[in-house]
């Protein structure tokens, strides 16, 4: 993966516009968080191979950054996004990670099942 770069990444969302695609989001802050202080709540939350049709996609804030991606029926908004990579199966993947290098967020889109 590589830094987020705002305008490489809006160039990657607009291949996914007003088409029916594969969303992949998750967040966490360790499945064990709370095993090395235990006054931290561990919180995930984990969505895959949802479909969802976008009508329009942003990416703002500076780093790290926010994407907003407006469906039929609302909006998936994804926050903390520090790196971002166009696989060789042209998927867009954006994740967050923490001062530690560890995942805290990722959000991914597809044409294709992940």
């Amino acid at each position: 993966m590589q830094k987020l770069e705002p305008s490489a990444v809006q160039d990657a969302l607009q291949k996914f516009i007003d088409q029916t695609v594969y969303l992949h989001l998750e967040t966490t802050n360790g499945a064990y968080a709370n095993h090395f202080n235990e006054k931290v709540m561990t919180v995930n939350a984990f969505i895959r191979n949802t479909k969802v049709n976008i009508s329009r996609a942003t990416v703002t804030g500076k780093n790290p950054y926010r994407v907003g991606l407006k469906l039929d029926e609302g909006w998936v908004v994804a926050e903390g996004l520090t790196d971002f990579e166009i696989d060789d199966e042209n998927r867009l993947l954006l994740a967050g990670h923490n001062e530690e290098g560890k995942l805290a967020i990722a959000l991914q889109l597809s044409h294709t099942p992940f």
